[in-house]
């Protein structure tokens, strides 16, 4: 197919909120630099909602913890990746652009797009990039990893977005089964519960389960509470908050809203109905909930959504509409061969003209009869309205009554209510995780509480439908999940994906469409592209006769057109020797009438339709109209791409270092007291000595000939093992319970190592930072980093693999750096070692052990950009572009998403590229390279 010419091909936008700002925040590379007191954790207390004011929930441990406010750990935010996907599409075009020769003189017309990271963070000009939280900057979207309850805290309290959420959309788990709950793998929705291979090992996930379900339904309702509680505090006095909920906990679930929320704040309780029912020997269910609360009902932001009255087949099955105007000046039943079979005409059913409330009684001649209204009866409006209703062909006679007629057009969709049946079929379509939410449910509930550029939070982010939904519809979003493959998956979705360009109001062409709509002269005020304003939105009039009766320009239309009407019906009349009045002239000419005749007859109906129609539209554009908040207009010749977000985490140490109730440990203790009564510590050093450390090859292992506690900071225990025939001493790290080890923390800690004289240093870890991947020696200290076996803080949960490999380290991914032509160079990942928890063994694979892998090809040490994307799972995040932009990228570009080798790129100006890999369990490791 020959290529759209450069003046026809689509243009590919993203829409900005260029109104909104965020706090400036650290990247994980500046985590080194901050001052003590912004990595500290900040103690935020919620106060607990008096229990006097109505009915409430009691569970086990409820009423200890009502004896003091709810207390959580503010901690930082850290950004890991910076992502704006139209750059990454921009890339591809331009590269379409220089293969195609016929195109070759354009080649530059996409070069500027490039360079859309160049004011990424906005700061002000007397603001520096480590000035955190001093300043604001250009709002971008985010995906968060971490326990939502402290990242909607620090949301709040460090970036003081305390009452600036509008709309909270909580999908909690439904049951008790772990596995129905977390996925384990990118590359599979099978998740069985028991099957110990599916069981999640991702220590934030383990944490979650555990905080969730360690005490079955008590812990589970303050697991919730503590999160509605925080949520709450992000609200607006006009947002919403919807909870999504299964039948067997929704019960729970409100009476638990009712006290954080009230129940004055209730809004409803939706049903819609899922796929199918669950097998069971009794009835089956069919549906699950969705529970709305305001933070304050009388101030609520609501938007009305409407469904059409007419099915998608075209039949309308409303009772009363059961006549038809087939627009050519007759009537007829719905019986009638031309609707019935053609689907001709407008339906309309006959209502009263007259009220028992006092109003106007005249005599109405139609139809060379007159009517009155009959007994205490009075009629709808006053005379001179009543004869422009006669005018606009709104009356009929209905047996022995003048009666109104009403279109079902007149007001053809009708409110939304609490109960959504047509959902099932979205909820199982085009699934990538195995708990996602169907796109329809979600997006109604952003549609009815927010508007363009109004933030939404998702504090379970799954799959990323609702930051799917909320990028399409203009919304702000922040999405938050203690999933590292939830955020592989979502992240890889929003980057891929294509939204309409929905025409904003506040633009040329927006203001041009409104003029259009509403039959007036367009605006000339600026534009200045801001989506606070909104979007050009279709519209459904909702005709009244009121509305009708009080449109004066129905009479100027009349009168306009009898000039014309009047002396045809008189010159018909003269030449076929009738004296027909208007409403007697039939509609069909007799074959005995002359030519001059039929002429006549013709010409005159010819303009009496035309009256009608400019009557009827007059009608629709004078009436009241209500917004399809759901149907903004399209501008076909732009495709449009996520805008610019950011993938953040929670500070990986010094945080996250937390008992299961979320209770700070302190890193200089040796010995921290849990509810098992098991010291974490002691537990890790005693699998140690008898373990030891599993190296990358199976015959290279450490076995500690013994293992004694260190007083150090970092260092918690000493180890020595046997070198050939010599002995040397190790200073252990033991990482966090539930979280993660950054380079800074390996950093301090091989300091410390080496300040005591140790020969390596070796950090124990559930979780390793990507960016302590290529960190493997300080000085003349060797670091070790092992990756420790997630059955050792399960060991109630699960059974033990017997595998003997707790502690294993892994090898760095098998990157090349290769040489292109022009002076470029390429990227070519040939592999990445792969911890396999249910052995506890590393696997080294190739390429097809990888979802994903990004590229900064000019890596600056200040923050990780997604220049490059690639794509190696089998999901294909772009196909929906694919389709849409077949024409202005060809398939050599969209095939090199898929490739471990990358495209050919220019050397970097900072020197440094680097290269993120990130497996199907979620697992991130990164390398810097210095390129010459």
């Amino acid at each position: 197919m020959a290529r759209k010419s450069a003046d026809k091909s689509l243009e590919v936008d993203t829409l900005t909120h260029t109104e909104a700002h965020r706090r400036n925040i650290p990247t994980a590379e500046f985590q080194s630099v901050m001052k003590q007191d912004e990595q500290c954790p900040i103690r935020i207390a919620y106060e607990r909602r008096n229990r006097d004011l109505d009915p409430q929930l009691v569970w086990r441990g409820k009423d200890e913890q009502d004896w003091s406010d709810l207390v959580v750990h503010a901690p930082p935010l850290y950004i890991q990746e910076k992502v704006h996907p139209r750059v990454l599409i921009e890339d591809l075009r331009r590269e379409s652009e220089a293969r195609s020769k016929e195109n070759e003189s354009q080649q530059p017309k996409f070069q500027f797009r490039l360079d859309l990271f160049s004011d990424f963070n906005g700061l002000p000009k007397e603001a520096t990039t480590t000035d955190f939280y001093q300043h604001d900057g250009n709002w971008t979207n985010r995906m968060i990893l971490g326990d939502s309850l402290q990242v909607m805290a620090s949301l709040a309290e460090r970036e003081g977005l305390r009452g600036q959420v509008q709309c909270i959309y909580l999908d909690p788990p439904y049951g008790i089964k772990f596995n129905s709950n977390f996925q384990w793998s990118t590359t599979s929705r099978d998740v069985k519960d028991g099957n110990k291979d599916h069981i999640s090992r991702e220590p934030e996930q383990v944490k979650a389960f555990r905080d969730t379900w360690r005490d079955g339904i008590h812990s589970y309702l303050t697991y919730l509470r503590d999160r509605l509680t925080v949520a709450r505090d992000l609200l607006a006095d006009s947002g919403s908050i919807f909870v999504q909920i299964g039948d067997e906990n929704v019960h729970r679930v409100r009476s638990l809203l009712d006290e954080i929320f009230g129940e004055d704040h209730f809004v409803g309780e939706i049903v819609f109905k899922k796929t199918g029912g669950q097998r069971t020997t009794l009835i089956a269910g069919v549906s699950d909930y969705v529970l709305w609360y305001g933070k304050n009902k009388d101030l609520l932001k609501f938007r009305r959504l409407l469904s059409s009255k007419v099915s998608d087949d075209g039949d309308a099955t409303f009772q009363g509409y059961d006549k038809v105007d087939f627009g050519d000046g007759t009537e007829g039943k719905k019986t009638d061969p031309r609707w019935a079979k053609h689907g001709e005409g407008m339906l309309f059913q006959a209502t009263s003209m007259t009220s028992q409330n006092p109003g106007s009684r005249f005599p109405v001649d139609y139809f060379g009869k007159e009517w009155n209204p009959s007994g205490t009866q009075w009629w709808k409006t006053d005379k001179d309205r009543f004869e422009r209703l006669i005018k606009a062909r709104r009356i009929v006679v209905s047996g022995k009554s003048l009666r109104y007629k009403r279109f079902l057009e007149d007001y053809a969709a009708f409110s939304l209510t609490l109960f959504w049946e047509d959902t099932a079929g979205g909820v199982g379509a085009d699934k990538v995780y195995v708990v996602q939410t169907s796109t329809k449910i979600v997006e109604r509930c952003i549609l009815m509480s927010t508007d363009p550029g109004d933030l939404v939070l998702d504090p379970t982010c799954g799959s990323g439908t609702t930051a799917y939904a909320a990028e399409q519809w203009g919304r702000r979003w922040i999405t938050i999940d203690t999933s590292r493959v939830a955020l592989a998956l979502a992240r890889s979705r929003v980057m891929g994906s294509r939204y309409p360009w929905f025409l904003l109001s506040d633009s040329l062409e927006g203001q041009e469409k409104e003029a259009e709509i509403t039959r007036t002269a367009p605006v000339s005020t600026p534009t200045h592209g801001n989506i606070r304003q909104g979007f050009v939105y279709e519209r459904v009039p909702h005709i009244t006769l009121k509305s009708i009766a009080n449109n004066a320009e129905i009479n100027v239309i009349w009168d306009r057109f009898q000039e014309t009407l009047e002396p045809l019906r008189e010159a018909l009349n003269a030449e076929v020797g009738q004296s027909w009045q208007e409403w007697e002239i039939p509609r069909e000419a007799e074959k005995s009438w002359s030519a001059k005749g039929k002429d006549l007859h013709t010409h005159w109906w010819d303009l009496r339709i035309k009256r009608q129609k400019e009557i009827d539209a007059s009608i629709a554009a004078k009436a009241d109209f209500e917004f399809l908040y759901d149907k903004p207009y399209v501008n076909r010749s732009k495709v449009r791409v996520a805008g610019p977000f950011t993938v953040e985490s929670l500070s990986p140490h010094r945080v996250l270092a937390v008992d299961q109730d979320d209770e700070l440990l302190d890193p200089n203790r040796t010995q921290a007291h849990t509810h098992d009564k098991a010291d974490f510590a002691a537990i890790i050093l005693e699998n140690l000595k008898t373990a030891g450390v599993q190296q990358a090859h199976k015959e290279d292992k450490i076995t500690f000939t013994s293992i004694t506690g260190w007083p150090g900071q970092y260092i918690g225990a000493e180890g020595r093992y046997m070198e050939e025939d010599k002995e040397r001493r190790a200073g252990i790290l033991i990482g966090p319970e539930f979280g993660t080890v950054s380079r800074p923390d390996l950093v301090s800690a091989a300091r410390e190592a080496g300040e005591a004289g140790f020969n390596t240093l070796i950090a124990c870890a559930f979780n390793f930072d990507a960016h302590s991947a290529e960190f493997n020696q300080l000085g003349h200290i060797p670091i070790l980093k092992a990756r420790m076996n997630a059955d050792l803080h399960m060991a109630n949960d699960l059974k033990n693999t017997g595998k003997g490999n707790l502690f294993v380290i892994f090898g760095e991914p098998d990157i090349e750096i290769l040489k292109a032509d022009d002076g470029q160079i390429q990227v070519k990942i040939n592999g990445v070692d792969v911890f396999k928890p249910q052995t506890g063994e590393v696997e080294s694979s190739g390429p097809d052990g990888i979802a994903c892998w990004f590229i900064d090809t000019d890596y600056n040490e200040e923050s990780f950009f997604v220049r490059h994307a690639y794509f190696l799972g089998a999901n294909d995040p772009y196909k929906a572009l694919k389709t849409t932009l077949k024409a202005e990228i060809d398939q050599e570009a969209w095939d090199s998403l898929h490739s471990d080798l990358s495209r050919p790129f220019g050397k970097p100006k900072s020197g440094r590229i680097a290269v993120k890999v990130i497996n199907h369990l979620g697992d991130e490791v990164m390398k810097v390279f210095a390129v010459e």
